[in-house]
């Protein structure tokens, strides 16, 4: 009789219900953060009031950190005070600590002298404390996930031997820390496969330094690939009849993008490139290294922004003449289409070229338009020359 009362039970929908709002109330996993900076075998059911007394006193939005991080407050073992003495000590004011920590609540896991260590590695690549301060608020989670913190020694010395500035190895660390966690061999080994690449594709050794520092400034990520990745990406590419220095070509105008697209994903963009605009392969070569973005985007977001011209009234022929117009996703192109036309632009007349290039310079280009358009026939305050 119990086990069929418990299946009944089991089976209704109060049981259900409630079932489910235990589960939406339980504690969230712990993040990839957490769980590199601490040791959760202090984990219990009930909020630490010495935790949440001490952030209230620091002027922390518990309810913040509750929404956000709410295992944070569960840990028997935090470091409250600790963190918000080595901030302070940096500079930060009670303010700005107190809207760390509610972006990034984990921080008060961290064992002191992990973060200490983590606060002497960016001062290697800072100039000041106030700009660390910055950095910090900006990108807690890469400041407090205190792992591998001797790769990254490593590789912050590496990067410096390399030529790379300390305020580019500052960026890496906030947008691209992952690379940092990498064993400095694997990054080592990347770099010379990059520079090997560089040189069997015609490149000079006087420029190698200069190609492969702006690489890497543009796209830390591509240390992230692996040799075989890259080697099987530019042997396809030669397949397909792309000579050495256009593979250079690609490789700078996608800013190394190029490494991380697979030869299926590679080919599938050029086979339903070269069907939409009807066009040799020859052909699709030229408008490949017109728009290396052809290779890079997929065929899904191609045949969108394609769709989206063509719904504006522009056809196929004029996209060939301008395909860097495909680098636009539809919403900008319609917006730059509809501004355009209140100065009398016809798309179906026009050239795409007008609406290309970056915010910046697609207002600077409408401006000259716009100037242009409004100009007199005539100069009114020049001096008339008439016969007496």
């Amino acid at each position: 009789m119990a086990g069929l009362f418990l299946k009944l039970l089991m089976r209704s929908q109060p049981f259900r219900l409630w079932c489910s709002r235990e589960m939406l109330s339980a504690p969230k996993y712990r993040p990839f953060l957490a769980c590199v900076t601490y040791s959760t075998s202090n984990h219990s059911n009930k909020e630490n009031q010495s935790t949440v007394e001490k952030l209230c006193k620091l002027s922390v939005d518990v309810r913040k950190v509750r929404r956000v991080r709410g295992w944070v407050l569960l840990e028997h073992e935090t470091y409250v005070e600790e963190i918000a003495s080595l901030l302070q000590q940096l500079g930060a004011d009670e303010t700005a600590i107190a809207r760390l920590l509610e972006r990034c609540p984990e921080a008060i896991v961290c064992s002191p002298a992990a973060v200490n260590t983590q606060r002497e590695l960016w001062q290697s690549v800072c100039k000041n404390e106030d700009e660390l301060v910055k950095l910090i608020e900006q990108f807690p989670e890469s400041f407090f996930t205190v792992k591998d913190q001797e790769n990254q020694k490593l590789n912050i010395q590496f990067f410096q031997e390399l030529g790379l500035k300390n305020v580019v190895i500052g960026r890496f660390l906030t947008t691209a820390p992952s690379i940092f966690r990498n064993p400095v061999e694997n990054n080592k080994l990347m770099i010379r496969l990059l520079q090997e690449s560089y040189l069997n594709l015609g490149g000079s050794e006087a420029n190698i330094k200069v190609w492969l520092l702006k690489l890497l400034s543009q796209n830390p990520f591509v240390l992230l690939n692996s040799s075989a990745a890259i080697k099987e990406t530019l042997a396809f590419l030669q397949e397909q009849g792309f000579t050495d220095s256009e593979i250079l070509q690609l490789l700078s105008k996608l800013k190394g993008f190029l490494f991380q697209l697979g030869p299926r994903s590679i080919q599938n963009s050029i086979s339903f490139s070269k069907n939409a605009f009807k066009c040799t392969d020859h052909d699709l070569k030229q408008l490949v290294l017109k728009c290396p973005a052809l290779l890079y985007y997929s065929v899904p977001v191609l045949e969108e922004r394609i769709q989206g011209l063509l719904k504006e009234g522009v056809s196929i022929a004029q996209i060939r003449e301008t395909p860097m117009v495909l680098e636009l996703t539809p919403q900008i192109v319609q917006y730059r289409i509809r501004k355009l036309s209140s100065l009398g632009y016809r798309v179906k007349e026009g050239h795409l070229a007008d609406l290309n290039g970056t915010k910046k310079e697609f207002e600077a280009n409408f401006g000259k338009i716009q100037a242009k358009k409004g100009r007199p026939l005539f100069n009114p305050v020049a001096p008339l020359h008439v016969d007496e």
